[in-house]
């Protein structure tokens, strides 16, 4: 996540600096090794620095003199690497590295020894990642298959939707080639995010395709007639994701831009697919579709449309009730930046939380400042030491003294702490690697490195980096945001003709999308950022089409009858194809929750899950009322209504 960080932030500009002026890193990777006696984790200690990737492998025999008894240290220093026969290692896993050097260090520790850090993360991410879409796509794809069963009336059709928009996922996966590089979210959800989005397309054709076989005898001619009629629908529809996910490219944190891009791909790939491909292969396989016809296995609702409409004033009062806190509340939501703790049931989380209980919180931290004053450089460390957070300190006028000149010494003993132009001081800190209480001292670290030079200091570290990255996604948040509405409304507005439509939409979808991410703040549950700044694009931009389904079939059935009477029919008509499109987004949703262990990807399928049933819900029983309440607006404000005007 850290390489997805614009290359102006505060943090990225301190890691350069800090690799171009000190060949040592800063250690991402602790190792615990239990019931161990000083010499034996001596020797482990020299088995870590032989494997490859492992550099700057830091023990209690870096910080004292272990030839006297440790019993005269300093208990504090000693128990920070060694404490009830349990010796602690921290060390560098150089990037790139991760899957392969963790392995090898598992290898070496064995089972009942534990490791945890930003290294085994990365990896453990890495290794999931692959593994755990094949596991979803194994899952979803008989969901997906069972649901088309369901709302059509031939075997073989759900086949043909599914070779649609299979394709074009797996060119869109193929082009990833050219990017050189994807994020490991991206591989997570957009294959699987493309296939739930983009289906609504094939089964808009293919259900048109049907109906016209009922009118003419050519296939060919059925599936001319069915283009035609589907085109404007399948257009607005790819345009409102399309421009969606567009604006996500525009983030300055770049996971955005890494999404957005593969999940245009995805949507314009899919549109091709779906108005070029399909039509040959239907055409093709039409005798399939005829051959393996069976009754519709749904019963229908009689009257669903008499039932629902009855509901509108409750539900826009709920609705008007609901939206001011929804609104507040998603705002309010306790964020994490980072991709979160690893769960327990995984060994890296419950290694973490073994290495925690022995040595307490560690997460640490590097300041740089200019070299050459050693008197200014002592008072900012012993104000430093003075923070409630800060355990200890590593640095040359702790570990050799401010009376002795470091020209004096060898460069083997002065590397680690100075450079040509910075001095280095190693904080460890006790505590998490981000929260409120973080950032607070980040900024309690800024201050006192300012008091004594100014801005002339750069801080690195993991916390550091969600310290960028809370400020700069939360003024991408804006940006998405109104993007993504300015977008999708200039979408409507084209397709309606209308200027009250667009707002009706927006209002029914944009609720729906308020109630979904305000549910964590009022759980008081802690929400991963990324996930809720994607998702507050993707649920607007995919589930906006249900409301354009609905509202078209409106538009054209208000010509020739009454508001209500119109409303009535259209719900008769469209809430089964709305709640097909609504039930297979959601299961791509609830089954990347259920199957990820990364937090990141379960977020966005926990959010996306119920943001798809919120839209359902919002569109059969908000918008009918609003289209009600505005209708005579939406006649005076829409290109030509030509409605009806009888009683």
């Amino acid at each position: 996540m850290v390489d997805y960080l614009p290359e102006d932030a505060p943090s990225t500009v301190a890691m350069e600096t800090m690799d171009a002026e000190f060949d040592g890193a800063v250690a991402n990777t602790r190792v615990m090794m239990k019931n161990v006696s000083i010499q034996e984790a001596l020797a482990v200690k020299k088995d870590l620095e032989a494997i490859d990737g492992v550099s700057e492998v830091t023990w209690l025999d870096d910080v004292i003199d272990i030839k006297t008894p440790v019993e005269m240290a300093d208990e504090d220093t000693v128990e920070s690497y060694y404490k009830n026969g349990n010796a602690l290692f921290s060390f560098h896993i150089a990037e790139g590295k991760e899957v392969d050097t963790t392995d090898a260090i598992y290898q070496l520790i064995g089972k009942d020894n534990a490791m945890s850090g930003e290294a085994l993360d990365t990896a453990t991410s890495q290794k999931m990642t692959g593994k755990e879409t094949m596991y979803a796509a194994a899952l979803l794809i008989p969901i997906i298959i069972l649901i088309l069963i369901l709302s059509t009336r031939s075997w073989a059709e759900p086949v043909f939707f599914l070779t649609a928009i299979g394709v074009s996922v797996l060119i869109n996966l193929g082009t990833n080639v050219f990017i050189s590089e994807i994020s490991f979210v991206t591989q997570s959800v957009a294959p699987i995010l493309q296939l739930a989005v983009s289906l609504d397309y094939a089964i808009f054709l293919l259900h048109s395709f049907s109906d016209h076989r009922r009118e003419v005898n050519s296939p060919e001619k059925a599936m001319q007639l069915a283009m035609k009629q589907s085109f404007p629908a399948i257009a607005a529809s790819a345009s409102t994701t399309f421009f969606g996910f567009i604006a996500l490219t525009f983030m300055d944190f770049e996971i955005g831009a890494d999404l957005g891009l593969n999940l245009v791909k995805g949507i314009l790939l899919s549109f091709i697919s779906v108005m070029v491909f399909l039509p040959a292969l239907t055409v093709m396989f039409y005798k399939w579709i005829d051959r393996t016809q069976h009754k519709q296995l749904l019963p229908s609702i009689p009257n669903v449309g008499k039932s629902l409409i009855r509901l509108r004033i409750p539900a826009l009062i709920i609705v008007m009730v609901l939206i001011i806190p929804a609104f507040l509340g998603q705002s309010q939501t306790n964020f994490m930046y980072g991709v979160g703790d690893q769960p327990e049931s995984t060994r890296a989380g419950s290694d973490s939380i073994k290495i925690e209980d022995s040595f307490g919180k560690h997460t640490p931290m590097v300041l740089l400042v200019p070299k050459g004053d050693l008197a200014k450089e002592e008072k900012l460390v012993d104000d430093l030491n003075e923070l409630h957070a800060v355990k200890s300190t590593v640095s040359y006028v702790d570990s050799v003294s401010a009376a002795i000149p470091p020209e004096y010494l060898d460069e083997s003993v002065t590397d680690q702490f100075y450079s040509e132009n910075y001095s280095r001081i190693i904080l460890n800190s006790t505590i998490d690697a981000e929260g409120e209480e973080t950032f607070d001292f980040i900024d309690e670290v800024k201050a006192t490195a300012a008091d004594y030079y100014g801005d002339d200091y750069h801080v690195l570290g993991e916390s550091v980096t969600l310290y960028d990255m809370k400020h700069i996604v939360e003024k991408d948040n804006t940006v998405v945001n109104v993007l993504t509405v300015m977008m999708i409304a200039i979408v409507l507005l084209v397709t309606f003709r209308s200027i009250s439509l667009p707002v009706v939409l927006l209002v029914t979808i944009q609720s729906a999308v308020w109630i979904n991410l305000s549910i964590p703040y009022f759980t008081n549950t802690p929400l991963v950022y990324v996930g809720y700044l994607i998702i507050s694009t993707v649920q607007l931009a995919a589930t906006v089409d249900y409301a354009i389904l609905l509202t078209e079939a409106y538009k054209e059935n208000r010509k020739q009858m009454t508001a209500k009477d119109a409303i009535r029919k259209t719900i008769n008509e469209k809430i089964f194809s709305i709640g097909v499109s609504a039930s297979i987004l959601s299961s791509v949703g609830f089954i990347l929750w259920l199957t990820s262990t990364n937090p990141i990807v379960s977020s966005i399928g926990l959010l996306l899950g119920r943001g798809a049933l919120l839209a359902f819900v919002m569109v059969v029983l908000l918008l009918p009322a609003l289209l009600l309440v505005f209708d005579r607006i939406i006649e005076k404000t829409i290109w030509k209504p030509n409605f009806y005007k009888g009683k």
